[in-house]
């Protein structure tokens, strides 16, 4: 164990703490079991530290384990635990944590027999905690980490540093959100930035190499990560790339099965569990009608890519303005509220609010008779009329 806890101690010592993601704030960290999942890349390892750091803790009071490190080939997690809790052990963090065989039923065991240590594990976006067999649910808290924010982006690259602005002030007719930014603040100067290498913390170490590195993180996704989900062969991952990029080529579109599956080489009967999967792993988004059960598995009516950063990465040329946009907005959005497909116009948010979404000259003719119905313009700094779509960055 003491290999683990030098590890943990340096990895504290070299983690950097003046920049933090949306979620650290919300997360109550007072809670004895706390759960983070999320895609590979958007940051949870460094949340962790962070936190630990913070903690100003001993390495033997507060340590932090990734569960696929090669020492838990051969020890067992909780019987390590159990010599830390020991040694004076009070917060435990555990990275990775999908990686380790029944993993759920041996943080349960812990949680159980020793009601004096807070665990904090994260997982990818794929864990589903109702399905293991560990009863976890209702004992923890769950949070799940998304990539960046436009506002994170500015923040992150030392540009700008805004408060998050709650929806229903952006909708409000006062337009007070308008008052928090400085005249000389040019809200697309750094958009395309955004929607080309922004949504990942990654990309402020290699922009060049962005692309390329993005596009090796999915293929790790999808071999990697996703033979962790139930009913997933991986043996079928070339088929899932190949859906992939079918996707990509197409979105945002209205999915139809037959011609998917002839282009992906996927059975027809397949074909919606295995968009469910990439949802699962957060490498696309579904969009349902409004009023749809999804108790079962259901055909979407619309297929987008996770974020626009992806459309840039799978594209031999330049991505669709238009789906760039839907995109970014159902890629903000979504973090805080549910979203569904309108009869009329482009999204319905909270069953209660409709957006078009377009450029500039958008009017408003798509959505006239709806109520709570706004149009949502690119290319526009603060327009009257519209919403700018730029905006909708700043919800989180």
């Amino acid at each position: 164990m003491e290999q683990l806890l030098e590890k943990s101690a340096a990895l504290v010592q070299r983690i950097r703490s003046e920049k933090k993601r949306y979620l650290y704030n919300e997360i109550n960290w007072n809670n004895k079991l706390i759960g983070i999942k999320g895609a590979r890349g958007t940051g949870k390892t460094t949340l962790l530290l962070q936190k630990l750091k913070e903690l100003k803790l001993l390495p033997t009071q507060g340590t932090y384990w990734s569960l696929d490190d090669f020492y838990f080939t051969t020890h067992s997690l909780v019987e390590t635990a159990e010599a830390f809790f020991k040694k004076g052990g009070q917060y435990l963090f555990l990275d990775e944590v999908h990686k380790y065989e029944n993993w759920s039923i041996h943080i349960k065991n812990l949680y159980d027999f020793y009601p004096d240590l807070k665990i904090v594990f994260t997982g990818s976006s794929i864990i589903d905690i109702s399905r293991e067999e560990g009863d976890l649910s209702r004992r923890m808290l769950m949070y799940t980490l998304s990539g960046l924010s436009y506002r994170e982006y500015l923040a992150f690259n030392d540009l700008y540093n805004f408060e998050p602005i709650v929806l229903e002030d952006i909708l409000s007719k006062d337009r007070k959100w308008a008052e928090m930014f400085p005249v000389e603040f040019r809200p697309l100067e750094y958009f395309e930035d955004y929607l080309q290498y922004g949504y990942y913390p990654f990309s402020m170490e290699d922009k060049q190499g962005y692309a390329t590195r993005l596009q090796q993180l999915v293929r790790l996704i999808v071999e990697y990560d996703m033979a962790e989900l139930k009913g997933f062969d991986v043996r079928n991952a070339k088929k899932m790339l190949q859906l992939l990029n079918v996707v990509a080529a197409n979105v945002p579109f209205q999915p139809n099965i037959t011609n998917i599956a002839k282009k992906s080489n996927i059975h027809r009967n397949s074909v919606v569990a295995y968009l469910h999967f990439l949802e699962q792993a957060q490498l696309i988004k579904l969009l349902y009608a409004s009023g749809i059960s999804l108790a079962t598995l259901q055909k979407p009516e619309k297929v987008y890519l996770d974020n626009p950063n992806l459309a840039y990465a799978f594209s031999t040329s330049s991505p669709n303005v238009g789906n760039l946009r839907e995109t970014y907005f159902i890629s903000q959005v979504s973090v805080r509220h549910k979203m569904a497909y309108p009869k009329q116009g482009d999204f319905l948010v909270d069953n209660t609010f409709t957006f078009e979404v377009g450029g500039k000259d958008k009017t408003s003719k798509q959505i006239d008779t709806v109520k709570n119905g706004f149009v949502v313009a690119d290319d526009v700094e603060f327009p009257i009329t519209k919403l700018p779509l730029w905006l909708f960055g700043f919800l989180y």
